[in-house]
């Protein structure tokens, strides 16, 4: 039995979505399975079943929030299985699973081809393999490069050529897919001082979170430059859209944690530690999950503020959760277009579709809603501070990982809620959205239309 297999009987009684979820939480089975076996632990490792679900729950969301240290949980063969499940939860199960139906000889159907478009919430079904391809090729590129620098800078960290290897590319697969995990014990902290990895981190991070379909275009135009045609290449309203409000919130979350701390954290420090300090914080929101400082010492304002960064999270069709930068984007631009008395929303030349419109108020209403109902149900479980609380939900919706370390302390109950917000941040709001709602149906009549106030 396989991903694409016609004679899967259940797919047949099952919708896209649910098939796309199915898959996700077999993945997260699978998962678990493999970080319970043994000969992955450190000697006397204490893990149990519930630590080991969530890790696996952690990786496959690529979030990175963990209730045990991996480093003194995992060996060398454990960490490397959890890069593998970075790998299956950062590039997406029907990516992997296109790339090996291929490499076995195989014809992606109707079905394959249907999975794939919701799992990249694409519009059409042309030309999906080949974006898988593309996508695959594009982040084990990315993962390469970054192995390489991160390795080679390690020489003069660590001991031995295969640690500093080891950390380069177990560093380069979490960075890339914004998965949050470290093995050093401590995250980035150790290289608070060293600008080069955190220069490279943050470029991995940006790189995973912009979204495949930038990166895409981007490969496009550089194919287009080396062909030396005399063609000038347009980017899509999508592209153009969700790296301006990326770049937005990358610039203005770094501006505001500035401001916020100035006379705080950042009070005694040198004007180079402030710069990338804030940089570092307001990039790893977007999905990171890395950190260079321990979050504790910042300000109420400045955690509240990066627990709003990662509400919003990082661009559709990425490595990263939350409501997407898109959807952040058209919320504002539809208040913006609304006060200046618009019925329509012109961005960059084009108009956004009513349809996109009013998925991105579902969206927004959907996640405001989970974001809030948990944060109550928490409050009323946990015996922590609100603050850590919010901070807790907010990293867990946006699949980023940031914590300000009540993980491990939560009940049964509470790691039941983060692993589930981790869930729905990785397969999306809409997935979930359709995952609950029952079969669309046709009015067969209609009542009169009335007014209500509103405001």
């Amino acid at each position: 039995m396989n991903l694409f297999s016609k004679e899967f009987k259940l797919s047949k009684q099952l919708s896209t979505i649910h098939l796309i979820v199915m898959y996700y939480l077999l993945a997260i089975a699978v998962s678990t399975i493999l970080l319970s076996v043994p000969i992955f632990h450190q000697p006397n490792a204490d893990l149990t079943f519930l630590n080991t679900l969530f890790t696996a729950v952690s990786a496959i969301s690529v979030t990175g929030l963990t209730a045990v240290s991996i480093p003194d949980t995992f060996n060398t063969y454990g960490q490397l299985a959890i890069t593998v499940v970075l790998q299956l939860g950062g590039i997406g199960i029907m990516t992997l699973g296109t790339f090996i139906w291929i490499l076995l000889g195989k014809k992606i159907g109707l079905r394959g081809r249907q999975l794939i478009r919701i799992d990249q919430n694409s519009k059409t079904l042309s030309g999906l393999v080949k974006l898988m391809l593309k996508i695959f090729t594009i982040v084990l590129t990315i993962e390469l490069v970054g192995t390489i620098i991160l390795s080679v800078y390690y020489l003069t960290y660590f001991d031995s050529w295969q640690e500093a290897l080891m950390q380069g590319y177990f560093g380069a697969v979490s960075a890339t897919t914004n998965g949050g995990f470290d093995i050093t014990g401590a995250s980035l902290i150790p290289f608070a001082d060293d600008y080069f990895v955190q220069f490279v981190n943050i470029m991995l991070i940006i790189l995973g979170a912009i979204g495949f379909p930038v990166l895409i275009e981007v490969q496009e135009l550089l194919k287009g430059i080396n062909k030396s045609t005399n063609e000038k290449y347009t980017f899509s309203l999508f592209t153009k859209l969700t790296t301006f409000t990326f770049m937005c919130l990358v610039l203005g979350g770094w501006l505001l944690i500035y401001l916020l701390e100035r006379t705080q954290f950042f009070a005694d420090k040198a004007w180079h530690e402030t710069f990338f300090y804030s940089l570092f914080m307001s990039v790893t929101s977007r999905s990171g999950g890395l950190t260079t400082m321990d979050v504790n010492e910042l300000s109420m304002p400045t955690l509240l503020l990066l627990a709003l960064l990662m509400f919003i999270g990082a661009s559709p069709s990425s490595v990263g959760g939350g409501i997407r930068t898109t959807t952040f984007a058209i919320m504002l631009l539809s208040i913006y277009n609304y006060g200046k008395g618009n019925t329509n929303i012109k961005v960059f030349g084009r108009e956004i579709e009513p349809e996109d419109i009013t998925r991105s108020f579902i969206v927004i209403s959907t996640g405001a809603m989970l974001f809030v109902t948990s944060t109550i149900v928490l409050a009323s479980t946990e015996n922590f501070p609100i603050i850590a609380i919010i901070f807790e939900v907010a990293s867990a919706f946006g699949t980023c990982g940031l914590s300000m370390g009540i993980t491990p302390d939560l009940s049964t109950f509470g790691k039941s809620v983060i692993m589930a917000l981790m869930f729905i941040g990785r397969i999306g709001i809409f997935s979930f959205v359709f995952l609950i709602r029952g079969k669309e149906t046709k009015d067969v009549f209609h009542y009169p239309r009335e007014k209500v106030i509103i405001g």
